[in-house]
């Protein structure tokens, strides 16, 4: 097959990531959406597979092999053929699973199961192997979903708004408030501290309110440096953005942090979201994270 092949409208997709993550619900998610969705097929036979989905006529017009752990050479073999997709014009999108040690090991529990890298050690010993042997695809990965605090109806919701008919080549955006007392979230991209600005937690007509009410949102956006950082930092993101539309990644999480994720990092992310939404090729979406948690 020639390297020089581009793929005529067939969309890709790798799903991949952690034992008991939730590939499965991701799989079956997608065969809702209407992909043509092929498990545990060999890292070697995923381009033929392919092919054959683009020379079906348009009867297969989306593609999602979903993968896991089998040996040793799967890393590298899979982003061998990650990288021969993109190459023939595919332009694979991957989708990698996570989830904390604790929250693995209850799932892994429940069902009674082994872990599939767990051989003669104890179940932490596979999910620490695995999570090291995936790194590198991690790395590579074009959307990272933490499952850890997700339901299933959570989860299923987060592939259809990444994978559904609506999903375009823009670069989705979610801006992401929270509060660093409940630590950091897994899944972002970039990490912004806004805790340099005052906080309205302790005036006391502010205190009860949150960033998405106007008396809090006009306090954080008055406060100095405030309009010159978003001015600055939305400058930034449109040179990441297009960089990133260059080099075809299509998700970025954009975490935006106060002490309680209430007031300062809500106001600050409702803003953002607001001007990056008038930016071309970008989809963006704000989500409060710790809102409501204290």
């Amino acid at each position: 097959m020639s390297t020089e092949h581009v793929g005529p409208g067939v969309e890709v997709a790798v799903v991949t990531g952690l034992s008991g993550a939730g590939r499965s619900t991701a799989a079956k998610c997608l065969e809702d959406l209407g992909w043509f969705v092929v498990d545990n097929l060999p890292p070697e036979l995923i381009s033929t597979m392919v092919e054959l989905g683009s020379q079906a006529r348009g009867a297969i017009s989306k593609v999602a092999v979903v993968m896991d752990v089998r040996s040793r050479a799967f890393t590298e073999d899979l982003s061998a053929i990650i990288k021969d997709l993109d190459a023939r014009g595919y332009k694979p999108r991957v989708l990698f699973l996570e989830a904390t040690d604790d929250v693995l090991v209850r799932r892994f529990e429940h069902v009674r199961r082994g872990h599939p890298m767990q051989g003669e050690g104890r179940l932490v010993d596979g999910i620490k192997s695995e999570r090291s042997l995936l790194m590198p695809l991690r790395e590579e990965a074009d959307l990272i979903l933490d499952t850890s605090t997700l339901s299933v109806h959570q989860l299923r919701a987060k592939i259809e708004d990444a994978f559904g008919s609506d999903a375009g080549t823009s670069t989705r955006v979610t801006v992401l408030s929270f509060g660093y007392k409940y630590g950091l979230p897994m899944d972002a991209d970039l990490v912004m501290d806004v805790r340099f600005l005052p906080n309205p937690f302790w005036i006391p007509e502010l205190k009860d309110q949150t960033g998405r009410d106007e008396d809090v949102r006009n306090y954080v956006l008055s406060q100095e440096g405030a309009d010159e950082f978003l001015d600055r930092y939305h400058e930034l993101l449109r040179l990441i953005g297009a960089g990133y539309r260059r080099e075809g990644k299509r998700y970025l999480t954009l975490a935006v942090g106060c002490t309680g994720g209430k007031h300062r990092s809500v106001a600050i992310s409702e803003e953002l979201s607001r001007r990056l939404s008038d930016e071309d090729g970008m989809a963006v979406k704000v989500v409060h994270r710790d809102l409501g948690r204290e």
